[in-house]
């Protein structure tokens, strides 16, 4: 537990960027409805507001408040509403530990609530069939919110011609705790996943309602950073999702191992044993006593004691592993767009080792001992000419890096097309803090929000080097939207990946170029290959000199 813990608190604070708005306001009163736009929506109707070009409707219920005895079960549908709803305000956040201390991330102190299953529109004016963008936010499953200002979709929306979507979804010890006392509640014997199934449910209130806001339901891309990309995978691998989106982007994305419901496998503890250990952690004699909880005590509690959500692989919303589904080519055939930023554990350091090597010669002696045959490999990438460095790399590719080409590369299964992406991007206040490319920095930049990111974030200046970039960007993620292709207005042609191994790095301005670390995939696809024939160990963080000793080869792991 003390690992997951250790990954929790190094993301948990993305998620908590921005300002949030107070608590939803409810059903309006005539005279708060004056001279703004009302959208007559299978869902019911709603009055929202408008901006230059865009209405935005905020704080739409998409499911019925998971609180009492919905906790810890699958998302009810709302029932529709009769009268007005007023949309002017965000919904509050799920509960979450609140962000402290002097992180980039943090923002102020959101309004929390159990019954936070809303989403948000921002809807061109005028426009019918308009591509729709759903944005999932990140945060490690345990923190975020769809109102982060940083997510603000008015922008894009006009800019792109699009509806955008953002979206809330549970969290936490809340979103996706399993336990056999859930297992035999659930008709289907199953438990865990339950901000997974409120994705689905957002989905499918967007599929019902999307083209009362001027959306084209059959053209739905949905896209998230950081644990929003690692949902856009589990959505593209659970059947349960397959019709509801179009295309797909992930940011960031991190296909790790993931525990399973009743089997302990990869290292991982069964994800019903350990709502059994929690249940035990937190004195708690049932079930029912943890139901009784209240909610924010709950979250902050479990956290203390080292729960960290995951996904859980229970055979039907989550079937198999991520790396057994996308082998085959069963996940969701979409087109693709995916990749991560050069600097993504610069804002991450708790990913690094905890005692690092003292000097080159200690450097190689862990990794010689850890990596047998592959040390060699390794320490081309990662040298210990350039230590610092090389520490920040390996999870930076462990995780990200191996994971925005293999999808690229399993892309092909599907017959779909894939399109990668490197963040190569700095300016002078993040340089100068030792941010280079940060993990999360090019969000911003796709929404359009650069005025808008979080008080320690480091200031993006307002010349026209960064607004032709976050023009490009957005344009780029809006024509993939519309089309299944990224395209931009006087900006390089973005080839697919293919044979080539074609990629975009957005450096100070977009250039395409091939063979993105030449070795990384092949490396780390080979470490993560040998411990899945082993069995026994995780593919997370564990790399570098935090790596177990590799299995050894095997015929079809070379």
């Amino acid at each position: 537990m003390r690992a997951a813990v250790r990954l929790l608190a190094g993301l948990t604070v993305l998620g908590c960027a921005a300002i949030h708005s107070p608590v939803w306001a409810g059903t309006e009163t005539a005279a708060a409805a004056v001279n703004r736009p009302v959208v007559q929506a299978p869902a019911g109707p709603v009055r929202g507001e408008a901006l230059e070009g865009v209405n935005v409707f905020r704080g739409l219920p998409y499911a019925m408040a998971p609180t009492g005895w919905l906790r810890w079960r699958p998302p009810v549908e709302m029932p529709r509403w009769r009268q007005t709803r007023d949309a002017s305000r965000f919904g509050p956040a799920c509960h979450q530990p609140i962000a402290r201390g002097e992180s980039i991330y943090a923002g102020e102190t959101p309004t929390l609530s159990e019954d936070c299953l809303f989403l948000n529109v921002w809807a061109p004016q005028g426009a019918t069939a308009a591509p729709v963008f759903v944005w999932i936010h990140g945060g490690a499953l345990a923190t975020g919110a769809s109102d982060e200002a940083m997510y603000d979709g008015a922008r894009m929306a006009a800019a792109q011609g699009m509806v955008v979507v953002s979206i809330n979804y549970r969290l936490g010890v809340l979103g996706y705790l399993a336990h056999p006392e859930l297992s035999a509640e659930s008709r289907r014997n199953i438990s865990g996943n339950y901000g997974l199934m409120d994705q689905i449910a957002a989905l499918k209130w967007i599929k019902a309602n999307a083209a009362a806001f001027g959306g084209d339901p059959g053209n739905v891309t949905i896209a998230g950073e950081s644990a929003g990309a690692l949902s856009v995978m589990y959505l593209m691998a659970s059947p349960e999702a397959r019709g509801l989106f179009h295309k797909a982007i992930a940011q960031s994305a991190y296909m790790i191992s993931t525990p399973e419901l009743r089997s302990s496998r990869h290292g991982d503890p069964a994800a019903e044993m350990v709502g059994v250990w929690l249940q035990d952690q937190l004195g708690r004699r049932s079930l029912a006593e943890l139901r009784a909880m209240e909610a924010q005590e709950l979250t902050i509690s479990a956290q203390a004691k080292g729960y960290a959500p995951w996904g859980t692989i229970d055979g039907k919303i989550l079937p198999e592993q991520l790396v057994e589904i996308f082998d085959r080519g069963q996940q969701a055939p979409v087109p693709l767009l995916a990749g991560f930023n050069q600097g993504e554990i610069r804002s991450l350091r708790i990913l690094l080792p905890p005692s690092p090597p003292a000097d080159a010669a200690a450097y190689e002696t862990a990794i010689r001992g850890a990596y047998g045959s592959l040390a060699d490999a390794f320490l081309r990438l990662y040298p210990s000419t350039d230590l610092q460095e090389s520490l920040l790399a390996t999870p930076r590719d462990g995780l990200y890096g191996w994971t925005s080409e293999r999808l690229m590369r399993r892309q092909a299964r599907t017959g779909q097309k894939g399109f990668l992406y490197f963040f190569d991007h700095g300016y002078p206040a993040m340089d100068d803090k030792g941010l280079h490319a940060f993990h999360a920095a090019e969000i911003p930049y796709v929404f359009g929000t650069m005025d808008r990111t979080p008080p320690l974030w480091p200031a993006i200046p307002d010349t026209p080097v960064e607004r032709g970039l976050s023009d490009a960007m957005m344009a780029y993620w809006g024509s993939f939207a519309r089309t299944g292709t990224p395209s931009a207005p006087g900006q390089p042609v973005w080839p697919a990946y293919d044979e080539a191994r074609t990629y975009m790095a957005f450096e100070g301005a977009p250039v395409v170029r091939e063979q993105l670390m030449p070795g990384m995939y092949d490396t780390h696809e080979t470490v993560v290959c040998r411990r899945r024939v082993a069995g026994g160990i995780p593919w997370n963080w564990n790399f570098g000199v935090l790596s177990p000793p590799l299995p050894p080869q095997t015929p079809s792991c070379p």
